[in-house]
């Protein structure tokens, strides 16, 4: 557990979903209604830093996670997405998987995923200063 890090102190409210090695929860600053994150409960950095055997227990509530949004929000596609290290976008250094669920008219057109629809979506919370 790292003191700063704000994954590592989630409350027992915030957890959706949970296994043996993972937790899945709303993200705080969420891109779309039902925005989900999947992490590790031991802080590893990067998805290359986690085990396989955390790799797969994600991806176990990735699908838990899914089945949740499909019954809570009926979304019509998703965007499942991980952002690695500063370059990459990564800004909570803590491993997390996007479960983002799309919905349709969220854009105007949704050709091309991920590489136009996020940014199209929200802007990212600044700063704290």
């Amino acid at each position: 557990m790292y003191p700063t890090c704000p994954f590592c102190h989630l409350s027992k409210e915030q957890i959706l979903l949970e296994n043996e090695l993972a937790f899945a929860f709303y993200d705080k600053y969420p891109v779309q209604q039902g925005h989900m994150l999947i992490i590790p409960k031991r802080h590893a950095t990067t998805y290359f830093d986690a085990t396989p055997e955390e790799i797969a227990a994600i991806h176990q509530l990735v699908h838990e996670g899914k089945a949740w949004l499909d019954k809570e929000f009926q979304p019509q596609g998703y965007n499942l997405g991980v952002n690695i290290g500063y370059y990459g976008g990564q800004t909570v250094m803590h491993l997390h998987i996007h479960l983002i669920p799309r919905y349709s008219g969220d854009i105007e057109d949704p050709r091309g995923g991920i590489r136009k629809a996020i940014p199209n979506l929200v802007p990212y919370p600044p700063e704290a200063e």
